[in-house]
């Protein structure tokens, strides 16, 4: 390694660690008994590793973490497939079609981007409850087949735009419609761009509180966030069961960036090249 890159290693370095303190304290607490905690640092690695924490929080009678697994995925799954459809059906004529006021549209989409989520709330869930969907799982899934979002719309134009248009003319000679040199030219060559939206939003739907907070009455159509919550005030704030189902919360997480990591940087780093 040479001296110019050193001082880039140790800013990622320290980068990392401030990063995975929290969940490196939540693990920790989460593996110590209630006089181990009391006597010892947050930080500390526990002397007598214990499971028995994460057994308690997934066997409590009260709280099926079970169920709230099965709904977390359920939303997030359908979530994450409409948002990666719709966003790059969007993008699709943003990058590679012509027609009148397109970039002022393209312009104006991307101004949705700063009008918060606070403003939208309360006029949405009117909505939601005019059509009688509240306290089911339609206001958290539909709205993601409906667009896919500003950024990842943005983020999949970039990616479509370094695609040569050549093998666009040489399909359209070849008698392709839009539709198959959408399906089966772009989505195959942008796969990178299509797995970084996934990630992003399978990972942003997953950690969803305030939606399923707003929208979910009933205590078994919780997710793993809400259920988390209801869990803590249901055993007063037992700090050890309550890292354990944190850490158990953000497990599938860590393993869903691992299995992904490959195409989430290289869709990261190729966007906007071409």
């Amino acid at each position: 390694m040479s001296i110019r890159k050193l001082p880039a290693v140790v800013v990622l370095l320290l980068g990392s660690i401030v990063f995975a303190a929290p969940f490196w304290t939540a693990l920790c607490i989460a593996l110590k008994t209630p006089s181990e905690i009391a006597t010892t640092s947050a930080w500390a690695f526990p002397v007598a590793p214990t499971f028995d924490n994460f057994r308690e929080v997934l066997t409590n009678p009260n709280v099926s973490f079970f169920r709230f697994f099965i709904n977390s995925a359920i939303i997030s799954t359908l979530t994450t497939l409409g948002v990666t459809l719709s966003a790059a059906a969007v993008a699709y004529p943003f990058a590679r079609l012509t027609f009148p006021a397109r970039n002022r549209l393209f312009a104006l989409m991307l101004a949705t981007m700063m009008l918060p989520g606070v403003v939208t709330m309360i006029p949405t869930y009117v909505l939601y409850k005019y059509l009688h969907w509240i306290d089911t799982f339609l206001p958290l899934v539909v709205p993601a087949f409906l667009g896919g979002g500003a950024f990842n719309i943005f983020l999949l134009r970039q990616f479509f735009l370094g695609i040569p248009k050549e093998l666009d003319e040489a399909a359209i000679l070849d008698g392709a419609s839009h539709f198959t040199i959408f399906s089966r030219i772009l989505l195959p060559l942008a796969k990178p761009a299509l797995a970084t939206v996934a990630i992003l939003t399978f990972i942003g739907s997953w950690r969803d509180f305030l939606g399923p907070l707003l929208y979910l009455n009933d205590v078994d159509k919780q997710t793993l966030e809400l259920g988390l919550q209801t869990y803590n005030s249901l055993v007063n704030v037992q700090w050890h069961l309550l890292m354990a189902g944190s850490v158990l919360v953000t497990i599938p997480l860590i393993v869903l960036f691992f299995v992904g990591q490959r195409f989430f940087v290289k869709g990261i780093t190729m966007t906007g090249i071409k």
